[in-house]
């Protein structure tokens, strides 16, 4: 794996968001085939077009077809919000996709919200470490076979929010995150967790995307998306309008 970052990840658009979805549906499953022997570990995103993907999922023919036996669902961030609450990512993946879907109940990784956030993201590290074998993440044994993210408005993808501490994480697997600019505090993935993938895979649709993905193309440093990278290929999925400013 040769790794990539936002500027050197191949760019994939498409008409719309609807495209989008039935694209990464098809290019998932055959990820997950490909993948003879272990597990095959995604890290999910919130927002429309990935609920749109999981609705997709949840139905034929990849509700059957797709090896959900071997397949480990963590989640890229989350809300620390009562799962109750309608903008928890776990409910709406549940009623978009796992509820439609023969999955192990331990293949499914919840972020815990009930408890203390600290405690919350260091329990969300352990159930990675164990899937993953090891406590420390080791080059060219990615923990995730694919990391799905969007892109805010701010530039902020996962919960890797501007001026926040957790952008200078370097140990982390999983932090907090508390922005000054969006309700709720967060868990996240870290930087360095995002890294260890064989892919990363932005999903971006509509002309409020466009300005932002122009700066984090080009790596800009006050965008935290810009400082994405993955050991393996880093793929953006984007609609006509949220591709403008570049095209």
């Amino acid at each position: 794996m040769s790794g990539q970052d936002v500027t050197t990840g191949e760019m994939i658009v498409l008409p719309d968001s609807e495209a989008i979805a039935q694209h990464m549906a098809r290019w998932l499953l055959a990820r997950a085939r490909e993948k003879r022997s272990g597990k095959f570990v995604i890290a999910l995103s919130g927002g429309s077009t990935p609920k749109r993907l999981y609705e997709i999922l949840g139905a034929a023919p990849y509700a059957t077809e797709f090896p959900w036996a071997d397949t480990h669902l963590f989640y890229g961030d989350e809300r620390h919000v009562p799962m109750s609450d309608p903008s928890n990512n776990y409910t709406m993946s549940k009623t978009a996709l796992l509820s439609h879907i023969d999955i192990p109940p331990e293949n499914v990784h919840p972020m815990p919200v009930e408890g203390d956030a600290e405690a919350d993201a260091a329990a969300y590290q352990r159930a990675l470490q164990a899937v993953y074998g090891s406590e420390t993440l080791e080059p060219g044994r990615p923990l995730f076979d694919v990391v799905m993210l969007g892109l805010g408005d701010n530039g902020h993808t996962a919960s890797l929010f501007p001026r926040q501490p957790v952008l200078k994480e370097r140990t982390k697997w999983v932090a907090t995150c508390v922005p000054d600019d969006a309700p709720h505090t967060r868990l996240t993935l870290t930087y360095p967790a995002i890294h260890s993938s064989r892919y990363v895979v932005f999903m971006l649709a509509g002309q409020g995307k466009a300005e932002t993905f122009a700066r984090v193309r080009k790596a800009d440093p006050a965008e935290p998306a810009s400082a994405i990278t993955t050991e393996g290929q880093l793929i953006w999925l984007l609609d006509t309008t949220a591709a403008s400013a570049v095209q």
